[in-house]
């Protein structure tokens, strides 16, 4: 390769085999590439020298970025990210991050240096992203929120290798707090109509071919309203994680459950309403097609066999259109993850303690409040709101009873004081003609 220095070794003028030569340069620290676009070594060394004192130039009216972008901050997160957390955040989880810096926060921000990014640009990435959509729809605030939450990570990292000093505000300036909302569920009359339904397809399955699926259904419906699980949980449950035990307090069975899922690995207590279908989910053979076309072999579950192997997603979404229990009163679609919802909901009309929700459900006490227990009527107690102040009687003066007239006077017989109506005090004025017959005597 053959190189030549020019302006005391500062610029370096090379050719790789090719017809062009290049130049590089350090500045601050950075390294500087470009192509001379000369075949000429004097016309490279020309254009080398201007290309270096513009760059000098552009240091010094601070027009040049000598710092890490978030392009490149962003690579190294996404190095470290797959590695620090591998095991405990899903392949899918990890996977959202890389799309979101691929689509929406490289092209916006990637040639931005890190000290660029403020409150303000990231205020303009979100009038940008609602300006922009694709769908005609502005994305919802859950999906900013996630996109500035992998930001968020990306300076973090940034921060760890000294390239960036502190962490700006990220928060939104406007509509800190959404509305309140609650999460699609089953109200009581509802969720006795889903389980009646299912009871009754479970009876008399349309198509007879489908009937394991259809008394699996019901049965999954019934578990999942009186465990609350999640139903990523719920389809990881083998037969071995489930115990039925007599609850000590209320002598009921109940099912100790071994949950593995979003949390990681945890315990969970059923109401006694779960027992008979998890029975009958152990005793319901599965038919399996044997080596004939037409032979079929009844397997009973084996301790390490899921509880809910199949997939009844197409036969729930056709019970909730059938009963017209698909959208909840604000147009929300329910889904499986509503029966969990429905748990929390009847908890909390119940009276259950929320602390005991949140733990024995495997979430916070936060999250309870914020989406259930805001829509909950129970919650609100009508003998405190609606309590009144004791009305006082008004006192109203008397009246004074006028003052009798003094009996008469009989022979020598001296008046007597007689006392003031008002006050009660004895007086010693006596009438005029008292006094006179008083004087005569």
């Amino acid at each position: 390769m053959a190189s030549h220095e020019i302006l005391g070794g500062k610029v370096n003028v090379y050719r790789r085999g090719g017809l062009t030569w290049h130049c590089s340069a350090s500045v601050k620290g950075q390294q500087y590439r470009t192509s001379t676009k000369e075949t000429g070594l004097e016309q490279a060394k020309a254009f080398a020298e201007d290309w270096y004192l513009g760059l000098r130039g552009k240091l010094a009216a601070g027009l040049l970025k000598t710092e890490k972008t978030l392009a490149e901050a962003a690579r190294k997160f996404e190095q470290e990210y797959a590695v620090i957390t591998e095991g405990e955040r899903s392949p899918k989880w990890v996977e959202g991050h890389s799309i979101r810096l691929r689509l929406h926060l490289i092209p916006f921000f990637g040639k931005m240096g890190l000290s660029e990014i403020t409150a303000g640009t990231v205020q303009d990435y979100r009038v940008h992203r609602i300006g922009t959509s694709t769908t005609g729809r502005a994305p919802a605030r859950s999906t900013l929120h996630d996109e500035v939450g992998t930001l968020r990570q990306v300076l973090k990292t940034a921060i760890r290798h000294k390239w960036l000093g502190h962490l700006p505000d990220l928060s939104p300036p406007y509509k800190t707090q959404g509305k309140i909302t609650h999460r699609p569920w089953f109200s009581p009359a509802e969720y006795k109509q889903l389980y009646e339904a299912t009871r009754q397809n479970a009876k008399e399955p349309k198509n007879p071919y489908f009937r394991w699926e259809a008394e699996q259904l019901h049965d999954f419906v019934l578990f999942m309203g009186n465990t609350g699980l999640r139903p990523d949980e719920a389809k990881q449950l083998q037969h071995r994680d489930v115990t039925i035990v007599e609850d000590p307090e209320s002598r009921q069975r109940i099912l100790e459950i071994e949950v593995r899922g979003k949390r990681g690995i945890g315990w969970c207590k059923s109401m006694p309403g779960a027992v008979k279908p998890y029975e009958r989910l152990c005793e319901r053979a599965k038919p399996v097609r044997g080596k004939g076309k037409e032979e079929v072999v009844a397997k009973l579950p084996a301790p390490t066999d899921l509880l809910f192997p199949g997939n009844y997603l197409k036969m729930f979404n056709n019970l909730l259109d059938a009963q017209y229990l698909k959208l909840d009163r604000d147009g929300k679609p329910r889904t499986a993850y509503s029966l969990r919802h429905t748990y929390i909901c009847l908890r909390l009309m119940e009276g259950a303690d929320v602390y005991a929700i949140a733990k024995n459900r495997r979430t916070s006490v936060e999250m309870i409040e914020k989406f259930y227990a805001a829509h909950i009527k129970t919650t609100l107690d009508a003998s405190v709101i609606n309590a009144r102040k004791p009305k006082q009687r008004t006192t109203r003066a008397r009246k004074m009873p006028r003052a009798a007239a003094p009996p008469p006077l009989h022979g020598n017989e001296a008046p007597q004081p007689r006392k003031d109506t008002r006050t009660g005090v004895s007086t010693n004025r006596l009438p005029v003609r008292s006094a006179r017959l008083a004087g005569r005597s």
